[in-house]
């Protein structure tokens, strides 16, 4: 049974990207450090597992290693906000994140699209592993 939900969950995520992107919407820094400390957001730091180790958004999810069962690590309310991030607003990595959130049926994604180098020039505080 694990097995099918894996496989289940990878074939959702390869058909949303075959799907094209979703128009995902941006999320301020002061929003996010809002809705941080009001405990009401899931961020997804889609950066790869070693950046993620050297420094992350307080409290993100390293999607390197959630991807494959996403759903176990985000809550059952779909209204719920997700952000995912990458390196900079460079970056598109962050949109595997989104999307796998969209596939999922989350309906309130957005964008932090200053990315980890944005968060930490900003002086907020860095979680490191």
């Amino acid at each position: 049974m694990k097995k099918l939900i894996t496989l289940l969950s990878v074939f959702s995520l390869a058909v949303s990207a075959l799907a094209g992107p979703a128009k995902i919407a941006d999320i301020s820094h002061a929003e996010l450090q809002a809705a941080i400390a009001a405990k009401s957001v899931v961020v997804l730091d889609v950066n790869g597992s070693e950046s993620f180790a050297e420094g992350r958004i307080p409290g993100a999810i390293d999607f390197a290693k959630a991807k494959s069962n996403l759903a176990a690590s985000l809550p059952k309310d779909k209204s719920t906000l997700v952000v995912a991030y990458c390196g900079s607003e460079r970056c598109s990595a962050y949109k595997a994140g989104a999307n796998a959130a969209l596939a999922l049926g989350y309906t309130n994604v957005k964008h932090y699209a200053p990315g980890i180098s944005g968060w930490m020039k900003s002086g907020a505080k860095v979680e490191k592993s």
